[in-house]
């Protein structure tokens, strides 16, 4: 698919780290994006810089993602492209030091956000792409992209919740590509490693640096506007389908 004026994109978790880099690459292209977000502050007058739209949206409520689709397609038409980058990333072990086993509420909210929101996004974006018109001569019609992670595969001791979420965004691409086949809507997943977002931003300098040394190459924090690059590659590059990509400096996660 081609990104011109006329490409129309939604952006979840779009306020900040790698969804405003994505939203930011596509914008600079004349894209009309709207971003998804719970921080709306942030998520306003980011829209507003970029020419775009915005709703609060939370990803987990199926509802709040209906009308959060309902506002982007009042402001910009049928979303052809939709990039999930919405998620929470913190940590606990199946048991604690105090031999307690890890709470329940609390797997179940990051299984809720990080692959439950992703599988609502996309599913109600795919229900409004197989109704429009195909784009090119391939019969394209829009391309999903989820955002997994290394941990899908290099899972981190304290990581079984976060682990487990993007494992699950893993699983769901080729048969959720394989679904949307016939009406000719794609669907990819980018595995990030270490980027520098706002979570990392955060950290002290030197901590910053040790991570990006375990990087084989190139040695540091993956900036998100490499994520954002790939992202608009995959738009672009119509023969991608059904697959996760590592995006990661060759690094494979130690246990801690």
């Amino acid at each position: 698919m081609d990104v011109t004026k006329e490409t129309t994109a939604v952006i979840t978790g779009g306020a900040s780290g790698l969804g405003e880099a994505v939203a930011r690459n596509l914008a600079a292209s004349g894209a009309r994006v709207c971003l998804f977000d719970l921080n709306e502050e942030r998520g306003q007058a980011l829209a507003a810089e970029l020419g775009g739209s915005f709703a609060k949206v939370d990803v987990s409520d199926p509802a709040s993602v209906t009308a959060g689709f309902t506002t982007a397609r009042a402001a910009q038409g049928q979303e052809r492209i939709l990039v999930n980058c919405a998620g929470i990333g913190v940590a606990a072990k199946t048991v604690d030091k105090e031999g307690n086993p890890h709470d329940a509420a609390f797997y179940d909210k990051v299984i809720r956000i990080n692959l439950i929101g992703t599988f609502n996004c996309a599913s109600q974006a795919a229900a409004g792409m197989v109704k429009a018109e195909p784009l090119n001569a391939d019969g394209e019609r829009g391309v999903i992209i989820n955002t997994a992670s290394v941990a899908a595969f290099d899972g981190q001791i304290g990581q079984i919740a976060y682990a487990s979420s993007k494992a699950g965004i893993v699983g769901m691409t080729l048969p959720m590509a394989r679904d949307l086949s016939r009406s000719g809507v794609r669907v990819m997943a980018i595995a990030p490693g270490i980027f520098r977002t706002p979570m990392l931003a955060g950290l002290p300098q030197d901590v910053q640096d040790s991570l990006g040394a375990q990087v084989p190459f190139p040695s540091r924090l993956g900036d998100p506007t490499e994520y954002a690059a790939m992202a608009r590659h995959i738009v672009e590059n119509r023969i991608l389908n059904g697959e996760s990509i590592r995006l990661d400096g060759a690094i494979r996660m130690a246990p801690k």
